[in-house]
């Protein structure tokens, strides 16, 4: 590393090249969401809604627990492939696997077997999920130790997870969800969402499998895991250590409010797009695709913001908006001062708002995740102990654990307005605009309140840049009085740029 010193800062090649593994994280944004998920169950599949909701949170509890064990294992994780491709390569078979599976619904179960088969298919692409997502975020620290060279850096991984979830989310929506003489069923043809399951897996396969073979000539360079013997008793002394940053205790705060408020969102999104909109599966593919942009205005955003207001301020900033726009259409119609649907301006309306509120969400996305990265130095400064993994799957933990939380409430809010479950077949789909104005009213200003609290607590995060400067001087001086060879460089640059797929000696 000490050849590293003076090395230029990634290239564009490996950011890429880094960034095009989150489109696989963009596929299950799509397969994975509340919105389908629970969309899919009660009304293609036709499952009660607290059955729906319990097995939709009961996955995400055991993800969300078993995801700190991940992170853990990574980084203690000893190869010639270093501590995260070898967790990468593995979780692509899997992760494809699940995906087919998920969205191809058995003929002919009774209702417990169906939720048995949907629960044992989340529990197993969630778990294959974390396997790739908690080693490959944990790389960004690493890759770029700059303050602000790593937000560029998680910039390019949330422009390709956007990438992957507005294509799957047309796809989904405008190809094999579309509803037209030929296709009368729509959303809900349960042959679309096979099709679509099939579509999402190889495109989650093909960028796990080129990003980790696109990053592995880095792994020589990587920080390797010391050898060393603890019992049990010293490794959770040591994880909670780790844990107690007050700075992440800061962001998972954040997320334990902000992730129930998002569940609640998810879980009722398709509902509120065909029923209170009025929209078809086309539409939402065109408002998506309207929209696309701001994921790529976000992304160019967050690194100059952060650089203008630092990453605190610039987080607080964004959420705040964010909160506002997401709720304006639904309070205005609310009010009666929308058109009705049907109107050409609805779709408008929807897509205007949409665009900014991604702007500003994706700008916030990009932030969090870069603040994330910098609790890994300063935990390391605290601890001794570099545990980029952990923190990566402790910072998912919460959000996890609360979107389930989230999406049960949601649920629980449709049984609350009385909306129907099922699709009779042959009958029109629609629902009693009063179900769907009450369900607007219980949910929307839930949300909100929820999620200015969410922010409320941000104003506890501790690192700045400053702060993140003395963390990686005092690393320096740490690791030059006990190994000089992994000194990270000087000026907070990253690496070199070898050969393209070169594998590890």
């Amino acid at each position: 590393m000490s050849e590293a010193a003076a090395a230029p800062r990634l290239g564009l090649r490996t950011k890429i090249a880094y960034g095009l593994g989150s489109v696989a994280q963009g596929v299950g944004g799509v397969a994975l969401s509340t919105t389908t998920i629970t969309y899919y169950l009660v009304r293609v599949v036709g499952l009660p809604f607290a059955l729906v909701g319990t097995v939709i949170m009961v996955s995400l509890v055991i993800d969300a627990v078993l995801d700190p064990a991940i992170g853990r294992w990574s980084d203690t994780f000893r190869s010639r492939w270093g501590r995260r491709h070898p967790f990468m390569y593995f979780s692509a078979v899997p992760i494809a696997l699940a995906t087919v599976f998920l969205w191809r619904r058995p003929e002919g179960l009774p209702t417990e077997a169906m939720a048995a088969y949907v629960f044992v298919m989340l529990v197993v692409l969630r778990l294959a999920g974390g396997l790739y997502q908690i080693p490959s975020d944990a790389l960004a620290p690493e890759l770029a130790p700059d303050y602000h060279e790593r937000t560029t850096l998680v910039a390019w991984r949330w422009f390709f997870f956007l990438f992957g979830l507005v294509v799957l989310t047309v796809l989904l929506n405008g190809v094999f969800l579309r509803r037209d003489a030929a296709h009368p069923l729509g959303q809900n043809d349960p042959a679309g969402y096979a099709s679509f399951g099939i579509v999402a897996a190889i495109f989650a396969f093909a960028s796990i499998i080129v990003s980790a073979a696109a990053t592995q000539r880095y792994i020589p360079l990587l920080k390797q895991a010391p050898e060393r013997s603890q019992s049990a008793a010293q490794s959770t002394r040591e994880i909670l250590r780790i844990l107690s940053n007050p700075s992440l205790l800061a962001v998972m705060g954040c997320g334990l409010i902000g992730g129930v408020a998002s569940g609640i969102q998810m879980s009722l999104q398709g509902f509120m797009g065909y029923y209170f909109w009025g929209l078809t599966p086309q539409v939402v593919a065109i408002i998506t695709v309207v929209a696309a942009p701001a994921g790529l205005l976000g992304v160019v955003a967050a690194p100059i913001l952060s650089r203008l207001l630092d990453k605190k301020m610039t987080m607080i900033t964004v959420f705040l908006l964010s909160i506002f726009s997401g709720v304006i259409p639904v309070a205005l119609r609310l009010l009666g001062l929308l058109p009705p649907n049907g109107s050409p301006l609805i779709p408008v309306i929807l897509a205007l708002d949409l665009f900014v509120t991604a702007v500003l969400a994706v700008t916030g996305f990009v932030i969090i995740s870069s603040m994330i990265a910098d609790v890994a130095e300063d935990a390391a400064v605290k601890t001794g102990v570099r545990a980029e993994g952990l923190l990566f799957a402790a910072n998912g933990l919460v959000p996890k654990i609360t979107a389930g939380v989230g999406g049960l409430v949601g649920t629980i809010l449709l049984a609350f307005v009385h909306f129907p479950a099922g699709v009779v077949q042959g009958a029109a789909d629609v629902v009693d605009p009063t179900v769907m104005r009450n369900l607007a009213l219980v949910s929307t200003p839930a949300g909100a309140v929820l999620n200015l609290i969410a922010v409320g607590l941000l104003m506890f995060y501790r690192i700045d840049r400053s702060a993140h400067e003395a963390n990686l001087e005092a690393l320096r001086l740490a690791a030059s009085a006990a190994e000089p060879s992994i000194l990270p460089p000087a000026d907070g640059s990253a690496f070199t740029e070898p050969g393209l797929f070169t594998p590890p000696p």
